[in-house]
């Protein structure tokens, strides 16, 4: 029987997503992409082997997903959420074992082989897609990578990156540099690693890309967007139904959980060239950074406020708020060097900037300032 497989490549980090089932191989394809150097491997047979340091197997395969589930069941194991899921993890030994009951859904995994079985295909292949961002995430931090929260647009090999926490502003930073030709390589997190030089080096975080309704309408997009979904298109999975519901009625205000967190757009990597237009980059040196405000009654501008890059501004690994390392595949220590990672970014040219909601004001200002940010040889 025929296997499928997809080959991811970041840095020093090889893994292979393998599959009989051909869509699950190519979901990982559309959402690695160019980020992380993904590419099909269409006819590998059953005889031959997959490089790369670890292999993902996932499949549609009940039965299997229910003796891990019996597994679990008979064994003690402890109760979490990872991906906004319950979730039961038992260990034996080296190999971890994890059923999400609500998403028919299991696996067994250590270092090097990791499985993920369940009863339809489009889950599967989501749950695929996080491991090897588990796996690959880990084998970044023991080689010095860090996640960073910040968004980041690249030209010409260099970077610029917008630092600030939820609802700053990131993301319209990264998108509107994006439609003025610049390369988009992440718009929540990025890898960033202090390298020998003194240089910072940064690789993207590959994930579904949150765009809020309101910036889908100030970059004019919003009703191609929604003229797609109508045709029956559809965005990533993980969207809600309310903005999905949203932008088919015509709704154009932007939508909020109870705790007043957006609730956006989740677009595949693929989508953010083919729905609106821009192009995405695969690594960079940081150059310099932009610290955004939005404020949406004012006029783009330069604004008096600072933020000094620190260690708050990155994801510790043992800290992780929707994706808790409960597979153990990252470091327990973490990614070394995270205090002169801040230190050195601190030294960073940056500007601190106000977003209104004036995207063509908007976009004009984040192009001239990174433009000079990036200018020193």
């Amino acid at each position: 029987m025929t296997l499928y497989a997809t080959r991811i490549h970041a840095d020093t980090a090889t893994l292979t997503v393998v599959s009989h089932d051909q869509g699950v191989a190519s979901w990982a394809a559309r959402y690695f992409g160019p980020w992380w150097y993904a590419s099909g491997v269409e006819a590998l047979g059953p005889d031959d082997s997959a490089d790369g340091d670890a292999v993902v197997f996932a499949d549609v395969n009940p039965r299997l997903a229910g003796s891990i589930a019996a597994l679990v069941a008979e064994d003690v194991h402890d109760e979490t959420e990872y991906a906004g899921t319950r979730t039961l993890v038992a260990r034996r030994g080296s190999i971890t074992y994890a059923v999400q009951p609500d998403e028919e859904l299991a696996y067994q995994v250590d270092s090097r082989r990791l499985v993920v079985a369940g009863h339809q295909a489009e889950p599967v292949a989501v749950a695929a897609a996080r491991l090897v961002r588990e796996s690959v995430r880990g084998r970044l931090a023991r080689a010095g990578w860090t996640v960073l929260h910040a968004s980041a647009a690249t030209r010409d090999g260099k970077a610029v990156i917008a630092l600030g926490g939820r609802g700053t502003g990131k993301t319209t930073t990264a998108v509107l540099l994006a439609r003025s030709g610049w390369g988009l390589l992440a718009n929540d997190r990025v890898f960033a690693r202090l390298e020998e030089d003194g240089g910072v080096a940064i690789l993207p975080w590959p994930s579904a890309a949150a765009v809020g309704i309101g910036l889908l309408d100030a970059i004019g997009r919003y009703d191609s967007v929604r003229a797609r979904l109508a045709e029956g298109e559809r965005l990533h999975p993980t969207q809600h139904p309310a903005v999905t519901r949203a932008l088919v009625d015509g709704r154009r205000e932007p939508l909020r959980r109870q705790d007043e967190r957006e609730l956006k757009a989740q677009f595949f990597p693929d989508q953010l060239a083919d729905w609106l237009g821009l192009g995405l980059s695969a690594e960079a040196r940081v150059a310099g950074l932009l610290l955004p405000r939005i404020s949406p009654m004012a006029t783009a501008a330069l604004a008096e406020d600072d933020h000094e890059p620190s260690e708050a501004d990155v994801f510790p690994t043992g800290k992780e708020d929707r994706y808790p390392d409960v597979f153990g595949l990252l470091p327990a220590t973490g990614a070394p060097g995270v205090a002169a990672l801040a230190e050195h970014l601190a030294g960073l040219p940056r500007r601190s900037v106000v977003l209104g909601h004036d995207a063509e004001a908007s976009g004009a200002l984040l192009a001239k300032v990174a433009d000079e940010l990036t200018a020193a040889p």
